[in-house]
């Protein structure tokens, strides 16, 4: 099986060291999506950048199209059955099990286990599952840190210590970005005021907006 890769340098890194992607020479990664021609080049297709947003994708129907989107779902975006998202986002797909939300199973599964990577299936929300929990324990450790509680370096170091997770909650935000993670929790507290939004993680994401250039 053919597969298209649309990924960057930094996804492209992260996939071949967790996935051992180098060792399948059916993995094609490309750099733009003009590199497509045609469905008939590739049995499926991943786009993991953001440089598609608005094209269409008539010449693609019926093959297997993976992308990356976390806080969209399939549904509110209203994408064909032969669609499917993943995430994404920095960090994770170094990961060894993706999660995999899927329009249609029975065409999906079989590209992933062509190239023998391993996957959950899960429901079609915003978050997927692990981002969701890593949201909001970002959240929590700035709440803790707008009250004083404790500092930036002290919670990694407990985060880190106590739950044997790779990285503290603030590497993480530096590691994912804080425009997805408040990106993510803004969508998630619509809903659910559990995920409402840290005062200081408001703080900090309106002085990287307004530093940005207009």
């Amino acid at each position: 099986m053919r597969i298209a890769i649309l990924a960057t340098d930094e996804q492209k890194q992260e996939i071949m060291t967790g996935k051992n992607a180098g060792s399948n020479k059916e993995l094609i990664f490309l750099k733009n999506i003009s590199d497509v021609k045609s469905d008939t080049e590739f049995d499926a297709f991943f786009l993991l950048t953001d440089d598609f947003p608005g094209m269409t994708f008539e010449y693609l129907s019926g093959k297997p199209v993976i992308i990356n989107s976390v806080i969209n779902t399939l549904q509110s975006a209203k994408l064909p059955a032969n669609f499917s998202r993943i995430n994404g986002w920095p960090g994770f797909l170094e990961r060894p099990l993706w999660e995999i939300a899927s329009h249609n199973k029975t065409i999906t599964e079989p590209v992933f286990k062509s190239a023998g990577w391993d996957i959950l299936f899960v429901k079609d929300e915003p978050g997927f599952i692990a981002a969701r929990v890593l949201s909001m324990i970002i959240n929590e450790a700035y709440f803790a840190l707008g009250e004083k509680l404790s500092t930036r370096h002290e919670i990694d170091l407990a985060m880190r210590s106590g739950t044997n997770y790779p990285f503290g909650p603030f590497e993480w935000q530096e590691k994912i970005g804080i425009q997805n993670i408040y990106m993510l929790l803004k969508k998630l507290s619509e809903t659910d005021k559990r995920y409402l939004i840290a005062p200081l993680l408001e703080e900090e994401f309106r002085k990287l907006i307004s530093s940005q250039p207009k």
